[in-house]
């Protein structure tokens, strides 16, 4: 069995070596010669998985390791009879913590209580899921606008319009879609951005062009209020550096990046490939990841709640890394910025997740147990 996949995929041979021969590629390269004779295709949200890219080929299988599928062709999929299947849930934790160390960040700097602030999050799945969950339990106020669970569901969910004009904090985490009846193509378009509420901070770790990345740009020099944190850009590797410069926080699509979510979204896969060849799962993620560097952290029960969360998040990730390093690779011209792009993605460090840390509180305190339970990281007692 032939197996062609993105070079950046981790755990390739972990996962995949006893199931067939595997042959790895750039992901932006990926084209007709190099799935001419393969029987499975293991990509990322680079590659474009079309017609075009799949017609005449003995592929019948198809693996994102990534939560969208939004560069799958899935209408043509189901007319070859090709399987397919992405990683759902796969890094949601790890853009929580971008999130929340996007949250310190600004906060910092414009010295504003975090408790204070009404928070807005743009589609509810397995992203906005939960960090709605992480940012109630930590007992903030939190609007939800989901059309489509509210249709499906009901319950307590708000329009956009409602979002722009309440929130001082909007994060975007729906998918990208250019058509059907609620398409979120350039869903922040200019006239959006403008109604942003006094002094409000927009996140996009979702898809770039949700945001009309040049309105951004214009209305972020005309509203010197208004704060941005981009992970996502609109043309992909190619960054718009004047819109760079004028967000607090710009990294390079690694929001989800942390070690932990991109080999879960491998597993993912391996275990829907195994699903499709009518195997079971011989191999599992909790023998391949390594020990956290951070495993175990004591706070005394007099500790400052606003302290702890700031230590704990950022003591586990803090984008502010990240974003240095962007801004570094924003130099030379358009083609040696796409390829630094690239670069800082494929050669990402090791990072973890908050929930695989470890608190211990020395002493009783409720506030810092329910912060901690709201982190997601384990509450472990003395």
């Amino acid at each position: 069995m032939r197996i062609v996949a993105d070079e950046n995929i981790p755990l390739l041979d972990a996962f995949f070596s006893g199931i067939g021969e595997i042959r790895r590629y750039p992901g932006r390269t990926l084209d007709r010669a190099a799935v001419a004779d393969a029987d499975i295709l293991l990509v990322r949200s680079v590659t474009k998985v079309t017609r075009e890219l799949l017609e005449g080929t003995p592929v019948r299988f198809v693996g994102t390791c990534t939560i969208g599928t939004d560069h799958l062709d899935l209408d043509y999929f189901n007319d070859a009879g090709i399987q397919w299947s992405s990683a759902p849930g796969c890094n949601a934790r790890g853009v929580v913590d971008y999130v929340l160390g996007s949250l310190l960040t600004l906060a910092e700097i414009e010295g504003a209580d975090l408790t204070q602030r009404t928070y807005g999050v743009v589609g509810a799945g397995q992203v906005g899921g939960r960090l709605i969950k992480v940012l109630r339990g930590l007992g903030w106020n939190v609007l939800v606008c989901d059309p489509p669970r509210q249709a499906q569901e009901g319950g307590d969910y708000v329009s956009l319009d409602e979002i722009v004009a309440r929130c001082d904090v909007i994060s975007l985490h729906t998918p990208l879609n250019k058509t059907g009846d609620l398409p979120t193509w350039h869903l922040f378009d200019r006239a959006r951005l403008l109604d942003l509420k006094q002094g409000a901070w927009l996140i996009n770790a979702a898809r770039g062009p949700i945001v009309d990345n040049s309105a951004l740009r214009d209305v972020l020099l005309e509203r010197e209020d208004l704060q941005a944190v981009l992970d996502v850009w609109e043309q992909e590797p190619l960054v718009d550096v004047e819109l760079a410069e004028l967000c607090v926080i710009g990294t390079p699509h690694i929001a989800g990046y942390s070690l932990d979510g991109r080999q879960r979204g491998t597993a993912q896969i391996y275990q829907a490939l195994c699903a499709h060849l009518g195997q079971s799962p011989s191999i599992s993620l909790d023998d391949l990841l390594p020990k956290p560097w951070l495993a175990h952290v004591t706070l005394d029960a007099a500790t400052d709640p606003a302290w702890a969360l700031n230590m704990l998040c950022r003591g586990v990730y803090d984008p502010r890394r990240d974003d240095a390093d962007l801004r570094r690779s924003l130099v030379g011209d358009s083609a040696s910025q796409r390829l630094a792009f690239d670069a800082l993605r494929k050669h990402y460090p090791p990072r973890r997740e908050i929930d695989s840390l470890n608190v211990s509180i020395n002493g009783q305190s409720d506030v810092l147990r329910r912060m901690v339970a709201a982190l997601g990281a384990v509450c472990v007692s003395d």
